[in-house]
């Protein structure tokens, strides 16, 4: 049996700040972001994507059409896409947030995500996509200026303890 997500301030913050100038809003499932996919359903809307590859391919078309779509996904679902965002969003300069927990770094002891948790920021930097990590909704400042202004990707990156996720 599973549980609703609980609900967290610092999440619902999130989305109420994204839902001012982004969307529409993918996402592939995952425990540490489940608050935050929570108070987007309710406040802006979430899609749910199978696969992080072709969310990044549905954010591009989105993208395209003049919206300012965030990809939400666990950094093991990056590396998935990294091929999405190689060949497509960096080359032509396709704007769209990304939304990638830190599965994998303190306090997550998994060992399976803890090679993900070592290079999701410098894979990240290898793309040429910057990258900062969420202590607070204005923490989104720079990520919005990188997708409107600059109109590039980014990303924002979610500690495991973010949104209350514990091991």
């Amino acid at each position: 049996m599973t549980t609703a997500p609980v609900r967290t301030p610092l999440a619902e913050r999130l989305a109420a700040e994204l839902g001012t100038d982004f969307g529409p809003f993918f996402g592939t499932p995952c425990g540490i972001l489940a608050p935050l996919y929570r108070s987007l359903e309710e406040e802006a809307g979430l899609l749910t994507v199978a696969r992080e590859d072709n969310a990044v391919g549905v954010a591009a078309g989105a993208a395209l059409a003049g919206r300012a779509p965030v990809v939400l996904m666990q950094n093991s679902g990056l590396a998935q896409s990294v091929n999405a965002l190689a060949s497509l969003v960096v080359p032509y300069a396709i704007p769209m947030l990304l939304v990638v927990s830190l599965r994998g770094v303190d306090p997550d002891p998994t060992p399976e995500n803890t090679v993900m948790g070592r290079l999701t920021e410098p894979l990240l930097d290898s793309l040429g996509i910057e990258s900062t990590t969420l202590t607070d909704p204005l923490d989104l400042d720079r990520a919005r200026h990188l997708v409107h202004g600059e109109r590039r990707a980014a990303a924002l990156l979610v500690p495991p303890t973010a949104f209350g996720w514990s091991a």
